[in-house]
């Protein structure tokens, strides 16, 4: 491949000296992204554009996120490591190597600026998101490290507790995260790896989550996954093609700060207890989520999109349970929405001969507080609380995206 005189000024790794990187980062949704050379990959996601990419972007099968702890008390060190992620993941959603020379290229003697596990593999709709943790602004406490207290976002706060949280700390929270989304998991693994490798000695991996089969559609071109509890999930949720309602409820806009064109991203893993329900009938299973397992329609009507109905009985009973995941977690009932971007996770077994599997559930909103909150708080009567455990929590800013091959990731939180 081709590297245009841009590419070989891109940041190779993070030492003692620091490092040199020209950034950039964005979204647009379907387009096919363009090289510094004007080619086009086909199954490329554009990097650039008003919002970051992996939110609305149709939803690729695989993850890995990852969340980081920052090391590093300097400031110039922590941006220089922006503007080199930056630049390596604008290479990697293209399909190219995340550094300019490459795995193979460079001196025999010297360690090679990508890892190569995804050499000869094409972009495969790579996506790369970050998000900054309330930690980042102020630790625990309350050191403002960076000099950037003051510009935290008052929506910017870690969740409540809610009941029934069995939160483990060592795997919930951080100061940044990387969300990479990908139709091939070694491209998505790759592309962390690779991040984490740049990192080295400025920040560390807190923690990280491998997920499979998409569990929500963010595209109307999409059909709805179903979750490891056999259920169509995310039928009802937000979707790229609503400009107007992803406006509203996920994209922060007229604060005139450096969120403008952002959104906070909630992550959860929720621990699914499959050896318990599959256990129960299937009546009490659809009772318990609202629609039928099969074609995913509201309980009381007959085709997955129908609108639910609220107010329809069986037999002198309510259709759809009001203890029922579907009617205390609807739109229409719960008073918000929320662009959800969840996916499957089974992470062996919990030493009992259970599988350690559930949803690791990830969503995106302009305010966390009248989003998944206003959400999770009206779930306390939810029958479906008797399958799950949360053991996961955190909340991230993520920046609108970078509009060009010289901006980066937090250019205006930083700049």
């Amino acid at each position: 491949m081709k590297l245009s005189r841009r590419d070989f000024f891109g940041a190779a790794g993070v030492g003692a000296a620091g490092v040199v990187a020209l950034g950039a980062g964005g979204l647009a949704v379907g387009r096919a992204a363009t090289t510094d050379e004007g080619t086009t990959t086909a199954d490329a996601v554009e990097f650039h554009g008003d919002h970051q990419a992996g939110v609305v972007t149709p939803a690729q099968d695989r993850l890995h996120f990852v969340a980081f702890d920052v090391i590093t008390d300097d400031r110039d060190q922590l941006v220089r490591l922006l503007q080199a992620w930056t630049d390596a993941a604008r290479r990697m959603t293209r399909g190219q190597d995340a550094g300019p020379v490459g795995a193979v290229a460079g001196n025999e003697y010297a360690p090679p600026d990508d890892t190569g596990e995804a050499m000869g593999l094409p972009p495969a709709g790579l996506t790369l998101t970050i998000g900054f943790g309330p930690t980042l602004f102020r630790t625990a406490d309350g050191t403002d490290r960076f000099g950037i207290a003051d510009r935290q976002p008052a929506e910017l706060v870690e969740l409540p507790a809610f009941a029934g949280d069995e939160l483990r700390p060592e795997i919930s929270g951080g100061d940044l995260c990387i969300q990479a989304c990908a139709d091939d998991p070694q491209v998505a693994v790759h592309a962390v790896r690779n991040l984490a490798r740049i990192g080295q000695g400025l920040v560390g991996v807190r923690w990280s989550q491998l997920g499979f089969g998409r569990t929500s559609s963010t595209s109307s071109d999409q059909t709805t996954p179903r979750n490891l509890f056999g259920f169509k999930d995310g039928t009802d949720n937000l979707k790229a093609q609503q400009p107007a309602t992803l406006d509203r409820f996920v994209w922060v806009s007229g604060t005139g700060s450096w969120m403008d064109g952002g959104s906070y991203l909630v992550s959860r893993r929720i621990r699914m207890l499959v050896e318990v329900w599959d256990r129960q009938n299937l009546r009490d299973q659809q009772q318990t989520i609202g629609r039928t397992k099969g074609s995913g329609a509201p309980l009381g009507r007959t085709a997955e999109f129908d609108p639910v109905d609220f107010t329809a009985q069986v037999d002198g009973e309510p259709a759809v349970p009001p203890t029922s995941h579907v009617f205390l977690a609807h739109p229409t009932n719960s008073g918000t929405a929320i662009l959800r971007r969840g996916y499957s996770f089974v992470d062996g077994s919990d030493g009992l001969g259970r599988l350690d599997a559930g949803l690791f559930f990830l969503c995106y909103q302009s305010d966390p507080a009248t989003g998944f909150v206003q959400v999770q708080r009206n779930l306390r009567t939810d029958k479906l609380n008797e399958y799950v455990q949360h053991t996961s929590s955190a909340v991230f800013a993520c920046p609108p995206g970078v509009t060009d091959e010289d901006d980066w990731w937090g250019s205006g939180l930083f700049g």
